[in-house]
């Protein structure tokens, strides 16, 4: 399958047929079988996707992006994902698209990385409730409509801002999912725990290095943005603290052990240098590793 490199709105809508209004901000809606083929996209802008119906699927590498009827789908610049119709069911879905050159200098542009969905590339769209959806359609189309107005003073900044505030509902609907996916939240979390001690206590630290974010995520089969957000949901702690914590501990626990040097810690744990780890472990405690030991 071919990529389609997609780094401007204006090259969407010519490859999509859809009218441009404008060369850094755009809503594009989609009722006919032929707007969507199976296609690899390169994206080089911003783009949030409001389906009707569950009408195509959508891959990132393996994974298929699980969304269905009343959702929400999102993409970040730099991102890559297939399309591929379903058959019998036409695509039915209006879209938001926005370049990162339009919100530079503006809230927007300063918020835009606090939007984490954004990168949520595996697993996980925004499933909207039927009053939820009614909100997100009629944000879409306010934007739609000051897009069809005559360009004055005014326009860049109220785009910006309705834009910005889609996000922010957006972002309330994903934390009313979060709480509505506990049971299933927790369930994560214990693998994840599980996952970790098998990696700290079995040597897999020693061959791999320091356990990172982006490996825990794909042992779940979640994005990293996605699995950071439901750890801190759940735990209060980013994933980054979730395992400096765990490191800590460990390291705590395996220094009580006499017969094992300071570098044979470092190693267990990861750590290519026992110097990075010496640090690590004063900046956590306010005592070496030695003075640990020695109960200083």
């Amino acid at each position: 399958m071919d990529i389609i490199k997609l780094d401007t709105i204006e090259t969407y809508c010519k490859t999509f047929d859809f009218r441009l209004t404008h060369p850094l901000v755009a809503v594009v809606e989609c009722n006919e079988p032929e707007k969507l083929k199976p296609y690899m996209m390169n994206w080089g802008f911003y783009a949030l996707f409001l389906k009707d119906m569950a009408s195509c699927t959508i891959t990132y590498g393996k994974t298929h992006y699980d969304h269905g009827d009343k959702s929400i789908i999102a993409f970040a610049p730099g991102q890559v994902c297939a399309f591929e119709a379903i058959p019998g069911k036409d695509p039915k879905f209006v879209g938001v698209l926005f370049h990162p050159d339009f919100i530079h200098g503006t809230s927007l542009g300063q918020k835009i990385m606090n939007y984490s969905f954004f990168a949520y590339s595996s697993n996980e769209a925004l499933h909207l409730s039927p009053s939820e959806f009614q909100v997100i359609k009629h944000l879409i189309a306010i934007i739609q409509t000051e897009l069809s107005t005559e360009i004055d003073s005014y326009t860049h900044n109220l785009l910006c801002d309705n834009i910005q505030l889609l996000l922010d509902y957006c972002v309330r609907f994903y934390d009313r999912q979060f709480t509505e996916r506990k049971e299933l939240n927790k369930d994560i979390l214990i693998r994840f725990e599980n996952l970790l001690n098998d990696y700290l206590i079995n040597g897999k630290a020693e061959k791999q290095g320091i356990p990172t974010v982006n490996y825990f995520a794909d042992q779940i089969c979640l994005s990293p943005n996605y699995f950071g957000d439901l750890v801190k949901r759940e735990t209060g702690k980013s994933v980054k603290e979730y395992l400096q914590q765990k490191l800590l501990d460990v390291a705590k626990e395996q220094l009580l052990d006499p017969q094992k040097s300071i570098t044979q810690v470092s190693n267990l744990l990861g750590y290519q240098y026992p110097q990075h780890f010496i640090r690590f472990f004063k900046r956590m405690t306010g005592n070496t590793p030695n003075e640990f030991r020695l109960g200083i």
